[in-house]
């Protein structure tokens, strides 16, 4: 079991097992001598008892932690099925916010560092409405930075469907 700790907005742990896992299941970015996580990826860990993760020596549990986050992401809990998701499915869930997107997604048996992702993912309630102008701009986002746009559209049951947008020339 990873033992991290919660600092600040930061999740960090310089565990064995923190490094281990990161080499064999790319969890975590390697940062000055620890494992940093995403909240994502902190949030599945917990749910999927990898890790523990204290604040201090008070041991966060996954509904503290998830309340802690909401407070920066309100829309974590859905964002959290999509990742809980694809990590299931063994694709690798990194954070794509430097993109303006939700999520950078590798394709299977791709390591971040070894490959680009495949997608950058966008994540929608079935419900949302998405005006053509941003769906343009996502798409164009995905294009410009050679990748394909991956849209999630989550169900009221936590059903994931997934749709692969890509630029066609006629």
């Amino acid at each position: 079991m990873i033992r991290a700790q919660f600092i600040g907005k930061s999740i960090i742990s310089n565990s064995s097992e923190a490094f281990s896992l990161y080499e064999k299941s790319r969890f975590g970015e390697k940062i000055e001598g620890s494992v940093a996580y995403s909240s994502f990826e902190a949030l599945y860990m917990v749910n999927s008892k990898k890790i523990e993760i204290y604040s201090g020596d008070k041991k966060l549990s996954f509904e503290s932690l998830i309340n802690k986050m909401k407070r920066v992401d309100k829309n974590i809990s859905l964002k959290l099925i999509v990742f809980s998701d694809l990590r299931r499915k063994g694709y690798i869930v990194k954070s794509a916010l430097k993109f303006g997107a939700d999520f950078r997604v590798y394709d299977k048996g791709i390591k971040p560092g070894d490959e680009h992702a495949k997608w950058l993912l966008f994540v929608a309630k079935e419900n949302e409405s998405l005006k053509w102008h941003d769906f343009a701009a996502k798409n164009r986002v995905a294009h410009s930075t050679r990748k394909k746009m991956l849209l999630a559209i989550v169900d009221e049951d936590g059903g994931v469907l997934y749709y692969e947008i890509d630029w066609m020339k006629l």
